[in-house]
């Protein structure tokens, strides 16, 4: 009996704990002011989002990180950013073809990767968000993704006691508003800085390739460097890459946005850090493995009609060289990116 009780409050001490945010207190989660610093990576350029307007604040930053994996952005919260922007996937979705939403609703796209977001002048597949800030408002409203509007997120954010004090704790006052949230965010999500794969520690001469690897990174820059321009291996154009129309999806690319006859079928090209990690592939998730990506490529005679002609720079590949360029395209993997406990999920347990 002596026992059961000391174990039954022992129980009710951890339930506590939980309850009063303990777990945002584990030292693994813990951010200071040197963790939310803006470090440009040598031989970038310089970023789009400079955070001029939006300065980098520890407390702000532990903010977005909370609503980030809060499901209490969507309608009956039940799905976070989090929930489709996975860490382990560089924050794409791993194994899901498409988005899954709201009610187990699916949507029509390929989850992108989050990463280097200060450096894109547009966002999405389609391009439809021009400013990381404003980015949010689409997945929180869409009636597939999250269903919600600002207004009532605002509402639920105010009746919880906890946010209200981690708002005063950011901005040194109890206002909560929509500005507030989306600034948080943008702190968080733009802060997800990838620059040190082993191509990374190559190119700063801290590490070597072998010879596959080497021979992989020339054909890589002959073959598909016009679009996904190093270092950051995209040069933010919108092209039809030669995949054909799923006749289930109809999506028409940013020609749906622009109703510009050559922007039809055209789609952001993404850019390919940890893309070892970002599978599926392509805006529609047709692509299961590197192994079929650059088949497709090497392949122009299965390309759609209206594909860019830059894929005919591309030729047929020998088995060699598709070996080649999948060796050099795991070299962008960065470990130290996809396991940095900044950007973990403070509700999960480090052990």
């Amino acid at each position: 009996m002596k026992y059961k009780l000391i174990y039954t409050l022992f129980i009710l001490i951890i339930v506590f704990l939980i309850g009063n945010s303990f777990i945002i207190e584990n030292p693994y989660f813990k951010i200071t002011s040197k963790d939310v610093k803006l470090k440009i990576p040598k031989g970038f350029p310089k970023p789009i989002y400079t955070f001029k307007k939006n300065k980098l604040k520890a407390d702000i930053f532990i903010l977005g990180r909370k609503l980030f994996y809060d499901n209490i952005l969507s309608k009956d919260n039940t799905v976070s950013c989090g929930s489709c922007h996975q860490r382990i996937a560089a924050f794409a979705h791993i194994d899901h073809k498409l988005s899954h939403g709201i009610y187990a609703k699916i949507g029509t796209r390929n989850v992108p990767a989050l990463q280097n977001l200060i450096w894109k002048d547009s966002y999405m597949w389609d391009g439809g968000v021009n400013n990381l800030e404003v980015q949010p408002i689409h997945p929180i409203t869409n009636p597939i993704e999250m269903d919600e509007t600002l207004e009532n997120v605002i509402l639920k954010l105010k009746r919880d006691s906890n946010y209200v004090k981690l708002f005063k704790k950011a901005y040194k006052d109890t206002l909560i508003n929509s500005e507030r949230v989306l600034k948080s965010l943008a702190q968080f999500t733009g802060l997800m800085i990838t620059s040190n794969s082993r191509y990374d520690k190559y190119i700063r001469k801290q590490d070597t390739f072998s010879i596959t690897e080497k021979n992989g990174l020339t054909l890589f820059r002959a073959k598909c460097e016009t679009c996904h321009k190093e270092p950051l291996f995209t040069d933010n154009s919108y092209r039809n890459n030669g995949i054909k129309l799923d006749s289930s999806l109809n999506d028409f690319g940013r020609g749906r946005l622009t109703e510009i006859e050559k922007d039809y079928r055209t789609f952001k090209v993404p850019g390919l850090r940890n893309v070892e990690r970002t599978y599926p592939y392509m805006h529609d998730g047709r692509f299961k493995n590197l192994k079929e990506v650059i088949d497709h490529y090497s392949n122009a005679a299965s390309h759609d009609l209206n594909s860019d002609t830059i894929l005919k720079k591309i030729g047929v590949l020998t088995a060699e060289e598709k070996k080649e360029l999948h060796a050099f395209l795991l070299t962008l993997t960065d470990k130290e990116f996809l396991l940095d406990r900044r950007f973990a999920d403070p509700n999960m347990v480090q052990y």
